[in-house]
């Protein structure tokens, strides 16, 4: 078993992952489905030898300590990939997925040209949101890309792993890889801040102090755009809220409201008839209006406030998923399940 032959069919596949467990055939995810790729089983030798393939011998040790590791894998004439490699039951399992070479551009991922304008921002805070796997580092790519083209700006990235890899263009770009480069998001955001860049892309705001820190560069006059796993704007504001001391969470809205620019949400949907994946998106542009429910603590109110503010260029999650329908890209099902509130969405596929 050769990890190159595997990589090779996921990518003549269009695949998006490979999966590499014990006790069943390798497996790749294609729009969605996973389909094994051959008919028989791996054994902990085949994984351990497959995960060797990816890793050099310090990765392996450093793998063996922590149990698991994130890492970044490139194959002559096939691509990069992300991968995440990490022990069950005393044998090896690993994750990788597809990391296209050139970064697309926001009209070909369907990206709302709003998300242009927020991209354009001076300063300020934008956050990506969705589950896993639903294309967050594909759009703040996109909108790096964007800045790179247009702006003269230092942009610094902080990833766990880099995935796209920009040039410099117009703008200086420096990527460090978590792990390789910083040891931690926090540390490497905190060094960040004295390294002059203009835009500041965190891969994950994965605890209290990388939050703290992200809205604070937001603050001193940067552009920081990051992710979250959330769905939804209002989830969003109240996930990071959440993550701090009662004590401290009236300043942080104030905070927030203050630097707050925009929340991206979204997800990738199954297209009808199996054509592929076609993405949805809900965008809160943050006006004056989103900004004080904010800082009053009204975040359950967002969702109205997204849904009277279209000239804003603002749009429910609800609303995408109906124009994807009625423009024959998802079916009923995929709306239905994917749809938040599914009175409105019957009230309007019957207009």
């Amino acid at each position: 078993m050769d990890i190159t032959v595997l990589i090779s069919r996921i990518v003549e596949s269009n695949a998006s992952d490979l999966h590499i467990t014990v006790g069943y055939p390798p497996t790749m995810r294609l729009n969605g489905k996973l389909i094994t790729m051959t008919e028989g089983f791996l054994t902990p030798e085949d994984t351990k030898s497959l995960v060797k393939e990816v890793i050099n011998d310090h990765q392996f040790e450093e793998l063996d300590e922590r149990g698991e590791l994130d890492c970044s894998y490139s194959s002559p004439g096939l691509g990069r990939f992300r991968v995440n490699i990490f022990k069950q039951r005393g044998s090896y399992g690993l994750a990788l997925r597809q990391v296209p070479l050139n970064t697309p551009s926001m009209e070909t991922l369907g990206i709302p040209p709003v998300v242009k304008e927020l991209a354009n921002k001076p300063r300020g805070l934008i956050l990506v949101t969705g589950p896993t796997g639903s294309g967050k580092s594909t759009t703040l790519a996109s909108m790096i890309d964007l800045i790179n083209r247009e702006k003269s700006y230092h942009i610094l990235t902080l990833e766990d792993p880099i995935e796209y890899i920009h040039k410099h263009n117009k703008s200086i770009v420096n990527q460090r890889e978590i792990g390789n480069d910083s040891n931690s998001f926090s540390n490497a955001l905190r060094s960040a801040l004295r390294q002059d860049p203009d835009v500041i892309l965190v891969g994950e705001m994965r605890d209290l102090e990388t939050i703290s820190i992200a809205i604070t560069a937001a603050e001193t006059g940067h552009l920081v755009l990051s992710t979250l796993h959330t769905l939804g704007a209002a989830k969003t504001i109240d996930r990071i809220i959440d993550v701090f001391p009662p004590h401290q969470q009236q300043q942080i809205r104030v905070q927030l409201a203050s630097v707050i620019q925009g929340v991206i949400s979204q997800q990738l949907l199954p297209q009808k008839d199996g054509r592929g994946r076609v993405a949805a998106f809900e965008v809160m542009v943050a006006n004056p209006a989103v900004k004080n429910l904010i800082r009053e603590g009204k975040t359950h109110q967002i969702q109205n406030s997204i849904q009277t503010g279209s000239k804003y260029g603002m749009q429910l999650m609800d609303s995408c998923l109906i124009n994807l329908f009625k423009k024959d890209l998802i079916d009923q099902e995929t709306l239905l399940s994917q749809g938040v509130d599914v009175e409105f969405i019957n009230r309007m596929i019957l207009l």
